[in-house]
C-alpha cells in the first residue's frame, strides 16, 4: 500500500523527492497525540475531538501541530434571505476556530484507520480526530447530508436525491449501493496497467518564451511541428522523441481583413487542421465570445481569411471550436469544424454554399462559414466545452455540471445526459473510442464511463444508445487538502486531458490537469481499478488521491502529452509538455525496471 505522507513519521526532516516531484512528509498526527497524553491526563475526553494545524508548507521542516486539545464540532445551519448563501457552515471551536462553508472547496478527505478527516479552510490545512470509528461515520455522514443540501438547495431524502438525479443514475445518489461491474468489465478489456510516473519523471527540454512574449496556450502537433500561442504571435517548436525543443519560425499576426488593419487579440483556441499546414485562432470577443476566426497558413505564416460566423443572415457568436474528430487535423483535405456557444452545437463549414473558399483578397468583407449541421437550442442548455471521440461522436460540457453525448448523425438530441454533481463543467475530453469521459471542475475531475450493454447483450457506449439504468457511479480525481493549498492562491483545475491517441485498438494511459503550480497526473489504469487501495473504506463517490506532481516556479498555463507516437522503449507514454507564460518544459516518464 501507498504510505499516507501524514500518517508516517518522518525519516528525516529534510527527506525530499527530487525537484520535480514534491510529496510532503510531515509529522505523524499519533507522534503529536502520544506526547500531549503525557502531558495533560484530561486530554482524554469520552467525546473531545483534537484540531490539528499544518504549518511549514511544502518545506523540509513542514509538521502537524495541534490547534485545539479539546475542540468540538457542528454543522450550523446559517440559513438567510439571500438563496445565493450555503445554507450549512463547518464550525470547530472553541472560538469558532474554524468557520466554512460545506462544499467541493474544504476538499475534505477522511482518513478511516486514523479516525480523522482533513480539510482546508481559509487559507489553511486542518485535521480534526475523532474520538471514535462511531463517531468519524456520524461526521462523515452528516458532512455528506450538509453538501447535497448546499449543493442541491433540497433535503437529502430519497425523493429530494430522485429529484436531483432521476431514476436512472441511482448509482450516483447511492455510490455505495452502485454495481460497479460496469466499471469491472471494460477493465477486461485494457492492455496490462502501465508504470506509474514515479521520481522518473524526467526533464529533457525547457525552452523560453520567444520574443518576450508570454505563452497563452499550446497547439500540439503529431507531425513536424506544435505551436506556442502567445498575445504578439505563434511560436514554432519541433517534435521530438523527448519533447519540444528548437526555435523555429514565429509567425507574426498583426490581423486585417484585405489591408482594413482590424484588431487581432490574443487566441482563446488554436485549432490545426488540414494535415497541421493550417490553423483556425478564435480570439474572444465581449464576455469571451467570438463572432469568428482567423485562418492562418502554417508554412507561410500568413493569415488568408478571416471567417465569421453567421447563421440565417444574422451574425452569431461561438463559445469555443473543436476538430471534427480526434484525428481530423491529420486529414490533409479537412474543410469543416465543430462550434460550441451557450445555447448551440454546430458544424461549421469553410466552403461556401457555392462551393467557392472566399479569401481576403477577394472580398472586403468578412467570407461568412457556411452552417452545414447542428442545432439552436431555445434555452437552458449553457454549454461550456467539448470535445470529440475518434468517430466524431460529441460530449459536450454545461454550467450546471451536466454532460451530455450526442451522435456523430445528430446535434438536436442527446444520446444520454449525465447529471451535473453540482459544479460548472469547465472543461471537458474524451477517450478516442468514446468509452471514457473526463469532466474538469474548479475543485475536482470526474470520470465516466459511457459503456453499458444493450437488451440483446451487446456492448456499446452512451454515444450510440440510452443507458437506461445500468449506470456505473463515476470516479473523483481530487487533489489532497494539502496540495489544494500548496497549489498557489490560483489552485482551480483546469484542461483535464486524457494522453493523446488517433487509432483504434490504442489506449490512453495517463490523465493530466492543471491547478496553480501544479501539472499533476494520474495513472489511468490505476483509478479505473475498481479495487485499488486509494478507494478502501471510502463513503460516497470514490476519490482517487494517488497521483504525481511536476512543481513549477509559476502558474501553469497548460499540460498536456503528446501524440502517443513519440513514446519510445524506454517510456510507457509519450512526453508531458507543461507551459508556463515565460517558459515551455518537457518531462519523459521513464519505465521502471
Amino acid at each position: 500500500m501507498t504510505p499516507d505522507p501524514i500518517a508516517e513519521a518522518a525519516a528525516s526532516a529534510g527527506q525530499r523527492d527530487d525537484d520535480l516531484l514534491r510529496t510532503a512528509t510531515p509529522s505523524s498526527l499519533e507522534a503529536i497525540d502520544a506526547k500531549l497524553r503525557s502531558l495533560d491526563l484530561k486530554y482524554q475526553r469520552p467525546t473531545a475531538a483534537k484540531l490539528y494545524l499544518h504549518v511549514g508548507g511544502a518545506s523540509p521542516s513542514a509538521r502537524w501541530v495541534p490547534a485545539e486539545r479539546r475542540a468540538t464540532y457542528a454543522f450550523v445551519d446559517q440559513s438567510s434571505d439571500d438563496a445565493s448563501s450555503p445554507r450549512w457552515f463547518l464550525e470547530v471551536g472553541p472560538g469558532p476556530r474554524v468557520s466554512a462553508p460545506v462544499d467541493s472547496a474544504l476538499q475534505l478527505k477522511t482518513i478511516p484507520a486514523q479516525r480523522r478527516a482533513d480539510f482546508a479552510a481559509s487559507g489553511s490545512v486542518w485535521a480534526l480526530r475523532l474520538p471514535t470509528d462511531a463517531e468519524l461515520r456520524r461526521f462523515r455522514v452528516e458532512y455528506e447530508r450538509c453538501l447535497f443540501e448546499n449543493t442541491y438547495g433540497v433535503e437529502a431524502t430519497d425523493e429530494g436525491r430522485k429529484e436531483v438525479f432521476g431514476a436512472d443514475f441511482a448509482a450516483w445518489a447511492r455510490p455505495a449501493e452502485a454495481d460497479d461491474t460496469v466499471w469491472a468489465d471494460a477493465e477486461e478489456t485494457l492492455t496490462p496497467p502501465a508504470a506509474a510516473p514515479g521520481k522518473d519523471l524526467l526533464k529533457e527540454f525547457e525552452e523560453e518564451a520567444g520574443d518576450g512574449d508570454s505563452i497563452q496556450s499550446l497547439a500540439l502537433g503529431a507531425l513536424d511541428n506544435s505551436f506556442l500561442v502567445g498575445g504578439a504571435g505563434i511560436q514554432v517548436v519541433k517534435n521530438f522523441r523527448h519533447g519540444l525543443h528548437g526555435k523555429g519560425a514565429s509567425v507574426k499576426i498583426s490581423g486585417g481583413r484585405g489591408g482594413s488593419g482590424s484588431a487581432y487579440s490574443t487566441p482563446k483556441k488554436a485549432l490545426l487542421m488540414r494535415g497541421e499546414t493550417n490553423m483556425l485562432l478564435m480570439s474572444p470577443g465581449e464576455a469571451l465570445h467570438s463572432n469568428g476566426v482567423h485562418h492562418v497558413d502554417v508554412e507561410t505564416g500568413k493569415v488568408v481569411a478571416e471567417w465569421r460566423f453567421e447563421k440565417d443572415g444574422a451574425d452569431i457568436t461561438m463559445r469555443d471550436i473543436a476538430n471534427d474528430s480526434k484525428g481530423a487535423q491529420l486529414e490533409p483535405s479537412g474543410s469543416t469544424f465543430l462550434g460550441l456557444d451557450d445555447n448551440r452545437l454546430c458544424r461549421w463549414d469553410m466552403r461556401d454554399a457555392r462551393g467557392r473558399v472566399q479569401t481576403i483578397g477577394s472580398s472586403s468583407d468578412s467570407p461568412v462559414l457556411n452552417w452545414s449541421q447542428g442545432h439552436q437550442f431555445s434555452r437552458g442548455t449553457n454549454f461550456q466545452c467539448f470535445a470529440s471521440t475518434g468517430d466524431g461522436s460529441i460530449v459536450v460540457g454545461s454550467v450546471d455540471g451536466k454532460i451530455r453525448l450526442y451522435s456523430k448523425s445528430s446535434m438536436r438530441m442527446a444520446k444520454t445526459a449525465f447529471p451535473g454533481l453540482g459544479s460548472p463543467i469547465t472543461h471537458v475530453d474524451v477517450t478516442y473510442d468514446g468509452k471514457w469521459i473526463l469532466g474538469t471542475t474548479d475543485t475536482y475531475l470526474i470520470l465516466i464511463c459511457t459503456i453499458f450493454k444493450d437488451k440483446d447483450g451487446k456492448e456499446k457506449t452512451g454515444f450510440s444508445g440510452r443507458m437506461g439504468n445500468r449506470i456505473a457511479a463515476p470516479r473523483l480525481l481530487k487533489l489532497t487538502p494539502l496540495d489544494s493549498v500548496l497549489a498557489g492562491t490560483d489552485n482551480k483545475f483546469h484542461g483535464g486531458q486524457f494522453s493523446w491517441v488517433t487509432e483504434n485498438g490504442k489506449q490512453e494511459k495517463h490523465l493530466v490537469a492543471t491547478v496553480g503550480k501544479f501539472s499533476v497526473i494520474w495513472n489511468f489504469q490505476q483509478v479505473k481499478d475498481s479495487n485499488h487501495e486509494c478507494y478502501r473504506d471510502q463513503q460516497g463517490l470514490k476519490s482517487c488521491y494517488c497521483y504525481k506532481v511536476v512543481l513549477k516556479d509559476e502558474s501553469i498555463v497548460d499540460s498536456r502529452f503528446m501524440h502517443e507516437k513519440f513514446a519510445t522503449s524506454d517510456s510507457p507514454e509519450a512526453p508531458l509538455v507543461v507551459a508556463t507564460p515565460m517558459k515551455v518544459s518537457s518531462f519523459s516518464i521513464a519505465n521502471r525496471r
